[in-house]
């Protein structure tokens, strides 16, 4: 493990990672990596969200006979 990342924190997100670092007995480096692998795994769990946004279709399906909304008044 060679690689060296610099990052600037919010005050709120620093106060955080102290309180879970001390929290856990774990230094603030290893919460980080911690973290970092639980977005990565969470990413590759959902390989479908690459198809996000990418459909053609109705853009409003309410306009389709069957999704429409009931009049009121």
């Amino acid at each position: 493990m060679s690689q060296t990342v610099t990052i600037r924190l919010s005050d709120e997100l620093a106060e955080w990672l102290e309180e879970s670092a001390a929290r856990s007995g774990v230094s603030q480096a290893e919460v980080i990596r911690d973290q970092l692998e639980k977005a990565r795994a969470g990413a590759a769990q959902k390989p479908f969200m690459r198809l996000a946004g990418s459909l053609d279709g109705e853009p409003d399906l309410s306009q389709r006979k069957g999704f429409t909304r009931p009049s009121q008044g």
